[in-house]
């Protein structure tokens, strides 16, 4: 079988060519996408691109034939009803051209090889008729707003806003350790190292990441914190926060394994104490918008619950 060349029309102009390819190969694994692209097996007017080459009018774009044939064979994916009703309840608002969602902790925004499917598989399922994108990302392990665009104008509309760090997103969060007073940290992110140590790390190799922590509450030996954020790097309030001694509570990669454990003895929870609470941004009117979501029961419950609990550090 020949290889597939994929033409580049006025809709699609100006996407970068892995968005283009993680929307045409919904199924396949975001890893498997930037392996292609690294190895040359994906093609822009017969030559090698970047992730970020971003796509013009009348490109072409070589595919490999083994996927054609992962198009041709790949099964139907089966969303449980009780997860489509469950997605259909966490819509905080929606309109002609985006759907604001409510994430549950512990779900995925994309299917892996641990995961059968994420976020954006269970809306697909729940608009089928709907071309619908993620705008952004947030952690397995993380709660609260994920905006999912319902058309390519709106998604280029949102990207350029990321770009320029025009999103504003406040998180709130738990940390282990009683912060003095309200912090500001600016270091970059390296995410090179997510590959092999399933870790990302501060490194002047990477970029540049800006969070705000401000005190909600003080306790015993917690802190309860808002985070303000204009930069989306991956894990980045997580491994700032635990870089400073005070990670988040029931944090499974940047934390101490024994002090969530003595946690747990204690909350009998063990969510990530981390909830995306808001976010705010230009809709296609040039008009500012923000959204809340509300943070779960379990959320509340752990504040309540480590108020009162010492431990040693």
């Amino acid at each position: 079988m020949s290889d597939k060349n994929l033409k580049i029309d006025n809709d699609q102009a100006g996407r970068r060519i892995d968005n283009y390819l993680l929307n045409i190969f919904k199924d396949l694994p975001k890893s498997k996408i930037y392996s292609m692209l690294r190895k040359g097996e994906v093609r822009v007017n017969s030559g090698r691109i970047k992730p970020s080459y971003k796509l013009k009018i009348n490109d072409e774009i070589r595919i490999p034939p083994y996927l054609i044939d992962f198009q041709n064979k790949k099964p139907d994916l089966k969303i449980p009803p009780f997860r489509i009703q469950e997605f259909l309840t966490s819509i905080i608002y929606e309109n002609d051209d985006y759907i604001l969602v409510n994430k549950d902790p512990e779900l995925s925004v994309h299917s892996g090889t641990k995961n059968q499917f994420g976020l954006i598989d269970i809306a697909r399922a729940s608009f089928p008729l709907l071309d619908l994108d993620l705008c952004h990302r947030i952690d397995k392990s993380t709660s609260g707003c994920v905006l999912i665009a319902k058309n390519k104008l709106f998604l280029r509309h949102f990207n350029k806003q990321l770009q320029s760090n025009k999103v504003k997103k406040i998180y709130e969060a738990i940390l282990v350790g009683v912060l003095e007073k309200d912090i500001k940290i600016k270091s970059k992110i390296d995410t090179s190292t997510k590959q092999y140590r399933h870790k990302v790390t501060e490194s002047i190799d990477g970029k540049t990441a800006v969070s705000i922590f401000k005190i909600l509450k003080k306790f015993t030996s917690f802190t309860h914190v808002e985070v303000h954020i204009s930069t989306g790097r991956m894990h980045q309030i997580r491994v700032q926060s635990s870089n400073l001694n005070y990670p988040i509570v029931n944090d499974k990669k940047y934390g101490s394994l024994n002090l969530n454990k003595y946690i747990y003895s204690k909350t009998s929870i063990s969510r990530l104490a981390l909830h995306a609470r808001s976010i705010s941004f230009e809709d296609l009117n040039n008009q500012v918008v923000c959204y809340e979501a509300p943070k779960n029961n379990e959320f509340d419950i752990l504040t309540t619950e480590v108020s009162d609990l010492t431990v040693k550090f």
